[in-house]
């Protein structure tokens, strides 16, 4: 989780775009996915609550969501079920 949240810092502080993100991971780490594709599967709700989770049980800020999941959930953009999250889907 700490690997999706970290990703969507670097989207949120305006380091990458979304496809960049998803690209280097897939090109530098040899991931068959980049970590925003992945949180869209998971679902941004999904994703949310699991963060919060571990982050009341360990008081570790690398769980701390990121504002950005928790705006997108506010909005519905919850991923591949709501059809929008990171990306678009038909």
């Amino acid at each position: 989780m700490a690997y999706l949240n970290e990703a969507v810092w670097e989207l949120y502080e305006g380091v990458a775009s979304a496809e960049d993100v998803d690209t280097a991971a897939k090109l530098g780490l040899n991931h068959p996915m980049g970590p925003l594709a992945l949180a869209d599967l998971i679902g941004l709700d999904v994703v949310l609550a699991i963060m919060k989770s571990l982050y009341q049980r360990t008081n570790n800020e690398k769980y701390l969501p990121c504002p950005l999941i928790e705006k997108m959930v506010k909005k519905s953009k919850l991923g591949r079920k709501t059809k929008e999250g990171f990306y678009e889907y038909l």
